[in-house]
This record gives structure tokens, C-alpha cells and sequence, in this order.
């Protein structure tokens, strides 16, 4: 049974899968002006297929034959890596990466009612949701109200991130099933990036006739590489560690921790300025994620509670 507290390893796995993922916005961000949606897409699920079968080589172990193994690896690649995707880098020629962040950070908010509805050890709490409540307010504020302004416009997109958001709360139940089988995180970390490379490549293919694009240049090369090993590959594996030992709703919370580490990242690699607003909706996202951890109220409240007698 998934522990409903984390501990210190599993907030910190957790702040490396968001700054992992947080990576993600810069290298789209340098792929779609030279690639296609299908084919960037299909490259990322592919090398880091290939870099995840190898580590699985070098480590000793072996993927299952077994056919319903395979069958739940093809559920969880299409939930968390096509759907998801696609929408997302098609969301993201439409509308600003600032919204898209905002817009993906409801994914917590929706594995709150998913995990309620599905599962018998991840009901919502008063203090779960309160948290999730405050730390997507947090995103907001940090992004900034003007890219609410053209919260109007590019309806079809937005919806698109919504169902992106939607669909990991999906597969953040479906991938429960991993821990049960006895499989190591790396197993299904690479068994869903190659069943996504299956589902993915006929459609590339025919879509976007990727032979006959224009050669990319060294900066998307590296782009591509940095989303497919860091931001696909290595951040897979921690996030199915994650899911075994602290559940599905936990997990989710790493979408508040998205727009963190990608505003940290552009000021570090971009030399773009941090706003007082910035600190500010980190606090609210620190605040919204120790309510939903709980133990500090709780020490707060018997604090209390001793002072009081």
C-alpha cells in the first residue's frame, strides 16, 4: 500500500523529477521551431527507449515476455507519454509556456478526484485539497495575471493541456499496478517509452514524412537529447519510484514544482530576472505542498494544543 506521508528521499526525488521536467519547456521550446509536433514527440520516447534498455542491460536485469505486462505497458505509454505529449506540444505552438504551466498544474487538482474515485487507500482529505487548492493559486500568481489575459483565446489549445493534465492523473493510477507486479521502477520506465515508440512512429511517419524536413541544427540536436535522456528517460525512472512508494496523488504534485524549476532554470541558463511575484507563489506553492504533507500543521497544532495546558 502506497505511504500517504513522504519522507525527505521522497521529496527530494520528487524536486529532482520537477527540475527534470521543468527542462522539458526549455528544449520544446528550442525543438518546435524546427521540428513537427509528431516527430518530436516520437524522437523523445525513442531515444530514451534505447538509453533505458541499455541501462536496463548494464544493471542486470530483464524485460518481461509475459503478455499482460506488456499489455499494461502499452496502457501507460499511451496515457502518460502519447495523449499527454501530443497535447501538450501542440498546446504549446498556440499558446504561451506560461499558461501551459498554469494549465498543467490542475493535474494534482484532478488526481485528488481521480485517486478519490478509484482507489481505496487515496481518498481525499480536507487538507489535501486545501493544499492543492493554495499551491495551484501559487502557480498563477507566480506565472503572472497577464497570462491570464489571453486566457480567452486558443480555447482548443487550452483544452488541450487540461486534457493533458487530465490524462496523468489517468496514467498516475494505471501505473500503480507496476508496484504489484514486483517490477523494478526501470522496468516500466522503459517498457511505456517503447511501447509509446510503437504507437508513435507509424503515425510520425505518415504525418510529418520526417525525411523530408530540413537538417536540425546543433542546438536542436542537443535540445532533443537533453529531453530524451533527462526529461524522458532518467526522469521516468524516479518517477516510478515515486509512484511505488508514495502514491499516485503525491506524485502529482510535482506539476506545482514544474513552473518552479523551470522559472529557476531560464534565470540560471537564460539569465532571466527573478519578480518579486515569483517568490512570492513559491512560498503559496510551499505552503499548499506542507498541507498536503500534513505533518507540519500537525506538530503546529499539538504545539499549540501543549501551550494552551
Amino acid at each position: 500500500m502506497p505511504q500517504k506521508s513522504m519522507g525527505a528521499v521522497e521529496w527530494g526525488m520528487l524536486v529532482g523529477l520537477s527540475l527534470l521536467w521543468g527542462g522539458s519547456f526549455l528544449f520544446n521550446g528550442i525543438l518546435v521551431h524546427e521540428l513537427p509536433p509528431f516527430t518530436i514527440v516520437t524522437a523523445r520516447v525513442a531515444l530514451a527507449a534505447i538509453a533505458l534498455h541499455v541501462i536496463v542491460r548494464v544493471t542486470g536485469h530483464s524485460m518481461p515476455r509475459d503478455r499482460q505486462v506488456w499489455l499494461a505497458f502499452f496502457g501507460m505509454g499511451f496515457l502518460n507519454n502519447v495523449i499527454p505529449f501530443l497535447l501538450i506540444v501542440w498546446g504549446q505552438t498556440h499558446i504561451a509556456s506560461g499558461l501551459a504551466s498554469i494549465l498543467n498544474a490542475t493535474t494534482p487538482l484532478f488526481g485528488v478526484v481521480v485517486a478519490h474515485l478509484l482507489t481505496s487507500d487515496e481518498k481525499m482529505t480536507g487538507n489535501r485539497l486545501v493544499g492543492v487548492i493554495v499551491g495551484f493559486a501559487g502557480v498563477a500568481l507566480m506565472i503572472g495575471p497577464s497570462v491570464l489575459a489571453s486566457l480567452g483565446s486558443n480555447v482548443l489549445a487550452q483544452l488541450a493541456v487540461l486534457g493533458a493534465a487530465f490524462t496523468y492523473s489517468l496514467a498516475g493510477i494505471f501505473g500503480r499496478r507496476f508496484r504489484r507486479m514486483g517490477l523494478a521502477p526501470i522496468i516500466p520506465a522503459a517498457g511505456q517509452v517503447t511501447a509509446s515508440t510503437v504507437l508513435l512512429l507509424p503515425i510520425a511517419l505518415f504525418v510529418d514524412r520526417p525525411w523530408t524536413l530540413a537538417m536540425p541544427s546543433a542546438e536542436t540536436w542537443l535540445a532533443l537529447a537533453g529531453l530524451a535522456i533527462l526529461s524522458t528517460a532518467v526522469a521516468y525512472v524516479l518517477f516510478f519510484r515515486i509512484l511505488a512508494t508514495a502514491g499516485a496523488t503525491n506524485l502529482m504534485l510535482v506539476t506545482f514544482l514544474i513552473p518552479v524549476s523551470a522559472i529557476l532554470l531560464g534565470a540560471l541558463i537564460l539569465g532571466e530576472d527573478l519578480q518579486p511575484k515569483h517568490f512570492i507563489g513559491m512560498a503559496m506553492i510551499a505552503l499548499g505542498l506542507a498541507a498536503i504533507d500534513g505533518r507540519l500543521f500537525t506538530l503546529l497544532l499539538r504545539a499549540g494544543e501543549s501551550h494552551m495546558r
